[in-house]
């Protein structure tokens, strides 16, 4: 490996540094200074409109299931791709990961062509049954899952795949349950990829915007979440309630990942 002079490091590290402060310190830095700029006066007025409070809740209520599902499912596909083997483990493998390479918009608008109510697959049958998807919570929740899926399982399959199943083995061989070897020894080993899959999946979940735009309706107080607000406020010249959605949005994932930073460390120790 060949050293660099000093000289090149710094002006890489400034490279980096500059790049990173540019893409994302700066904007969200402005955003918090148009936040605040008249005090707490917009957060308190953003906070009072009822509009904006329905679609904060929406927005956690639609992340929580969503993530709760993903937890379920992505840990299961996890253990499917690194302990077994069975024929089309390949083509799974791949649709975990067609959501990171497919646009948002093109989930929802096919979300809307299967489930739909008048021309959708099984929207109709769905619907003579008194359920209904499309336009409605079900149909947030399952392009959130969509699109926030592959996050719980490209962090989990890795840790899986390094600790190896060894200790699976033993427990089996000394008469342990299937449960039994999850929870005690499977478990405890991909703990914090989990978290940090959970993590990463709330922060997505809850800034998750093309995808719902198209099978919500955006439905101001039924299916409006969070980010169409912002995109609602913005548009209708109520630039500081936008201001301060899209700040609060921020400001949970920051807080999301902040909390895993001090967690990790001190659960290694």
């Amino acid at each position: 490996m060949v050293e660099l002079p000093t000289p090149v490091k710094w002006v890489l590290r400034l490279v980096a540094v500059g790049y990173v402060f540019f893409l994302v310190a700066w904007p969200v830095g402005m955003l918090a200074r148009r936040t605040f700029e008249d005090g707490l006066s917009t957060l308190s007025d953003a906070l009072s409109d009822p509009d904006v409070t329905g679609a904060l809740m929406l927005t956690a209520r639609v992340a929580l299931i969503a993530v709760a599902i993903n937890l379920v499912f992505g840990v299961t596909i996890s253990l499917l791709l690194v302990r077994y083997e069975f024929p089309g483990k390949r083509a799974l493998s791949a649709l975990v990961d067609l959501p990171l390479a497919v646009s948002p918009v093109v989930v929802g608008l096919a979300l809307l062509l299967v489930y739909n109510g008048r021309d959708g697959w099984f929207g109709p049958s769905l619907e003579s049954g008194g359920f209904t998807v499309m336009f409605a919570t079900p149909a947030l929740v399952m392009a959130t899952c969509f699109v926030a899926l592959p996050l719980v399982v490209r962090e989990v399959v890795p840790t899986l795949q390094e600790v190896g199943n060894d200790q699976e083995q033993a427990a089996r061989s000394l008469g342990a349950s299937g449960p039994q070897t999850f929870w005690r020894i499977t478990l405890p080993s991909i703990k914090w990829a989990v978290v940090y899959g959970v993590v990463l999946s709330t922060a997505r979940a809850v800034g998750e915007f093309g995808a719902v735009k198209v099978v919500s309706g955006n439905l101001t107080g039924q299916t409006q979440t969070a980010t169409l607000a912002v995109e609602a406020k913005y548009q209708g010249f109520d630039q500081p309630s936008a201001y301060a959605i899209a700040f609060l949005l921020v400001l949970v994932s920051i807080a999301c990942l902040v909390v895993v930073a001090f967690l990790r460390p001190s659960a290694k120790k």
